[in-house]
């Protein structure tokens, strides 16, 4: 199958700048996609749009639907973000997989959904891109509401809702999209289960290899509590080798905790994955339906906790997750702007910093 990527600068050459970048200083993430959304009290009409009126199920919540149908939101959340010091931004893309789209009857518009995200996530960067301060689109693929390695039935250990090969056609179909629509890397985010994350990888790799077309790729795991494993029972470390082979550009952590709880598994992160960049973008502390954002904590408390990650050395990519705003994002920019990145003894990506 031939792609038509929406046209920018050569793939290669951009990946090569953002790991350049990587080694100057600290790359700012963008924030909260959901929390924003949220803000605008958006209603199943504005879920609809005009393309969906008679749709048979509720679509209220979709938000990877809003590409389609609110375009204007998403463009001008990314702006936001892009305004507040964002390097990368990711896609409105954490659920546009065939799996979880099938939830709102919509499967089969999953690959329109992630080239559409691109598209305007691509807008927005370029808008706000200069030759001093580039601008790069992360292809965001989430989780899935499925999961390969846990029982969905607490009296069958050994049912599973979904499979290997299911979950790697529907991330070649989201990858596809998102290649077509423009981004310069792909960002294989809040992992509760590695082995839904091997099978994102294993579409990667496998469309990477088919079209000739190589991007980064930043895989982001989720510790869901203080036990310190992700859902699906390992430890950072052991999350960590079982997703090297992958040679990712960047390894981290994002979502479930606050940068305070989050501490001691990014410290171990940046120990363990000496060869390669680290990311960590947490979420504004505990959930607190009372804040204005849903979350505990202000965007001087993240952007101090954040500050202090920085100063310790186990960061080379910063931003903020759940409850976080354009807000945590400038004051996270603003302080981790004061310490050099974490740094890293990595032959590995000689070639991209070449290019």
């Amino acid at each position: 199958m031939s792609f038509r990527p929406t046209p920018t600068a050569p793939r290669f050459t951009r990946g090569g700048a953002l790991a350049e970048l990587l080694t100057q200083r600290i790359a700012i993430i963008d924030g909260a996609m959901g929390t924003m959304i949220q803000r605008h009290k958006l209603t199943e009409a504005d879920f609809r749009g005009t393309r969906f009126t008679d749709h048979p199920t509720d679509l209220k919540g979709n938000n990877d639907l809003l590409v389609l149908t609110r375009p204007d939101v998403i463009r001008e959340i990314h702006a936001q973000y892009l305004a507040a010091g964002a390097d990368l931004i990711e896609t409105n893309t954490f659920g546009a997989t065939r799996v979880a789209q099938e939830d709102y009857g919509l499967g089969h518009i999953a690959r329109e959904m992630n080239v559409a995200a691109a598209r305007v996530a691509r807008e927005a960067a370029d808008a706000h891109a200069t030759p001093e301060h580039p601008r790069f689109v992360a292809g965001a693929l989430g989780p899935t509401p499925r999961t390969a390695s846990i029982s969905p039935d607490v009296n069958d250990p050994g049912a599973r809702n979904t499979s290997f090969d299911e979950l790697r056609d529907a991330y070649r179909e989201q990858a596809e999209g998102l290649l077509e629509g423009g981004c310069d890397l792909f960002l294989v985010e809040t992992i509760f289960d590695t082995l839904n994350a091997k099978a994102a990888i294993f579409a990667l790799d496998e469309l990477m290899e088919d079209t000739g077309e190589r991007l980064p790729v930043i895989i982001s795991g989720t510790v869901t509590d203080a036990s310190g494993r992700i859902l699906s029972g390992q430890t950072v470390a052991a999350f960590w080798h079982s997703v090297r082979h992958a040679r990712p550009l960047a390894i981290g952590l994002n979502c479930a905790l606050g940068a305070a709880v989050m501490r001691p598994y990014i410290e171990e992160l940046s120990k363990v994955a000496a060869d390669t960049f680290v990311s960590c973008y947490p979420n504004a502390g505990l959930p607190n339906p009372m804040s204005e954002t849903g979350f505990d904590e202000t965007p001087e408390v993240t952007g101090s906790l954040m500050e202090e990650f920085a100063r310790s050395g186990f960061l080379n990519i910063a931003g903020g997750c759940c409850g976080t705003t354009p807000a945590h994002i400038a004051e996270i920019a603003s302080r981790v702007g004061r310490y050099r990145p974490r740094s890293r003894h990595d032959p590995l990506f000689s070639g991209l910093l070449a290019a």
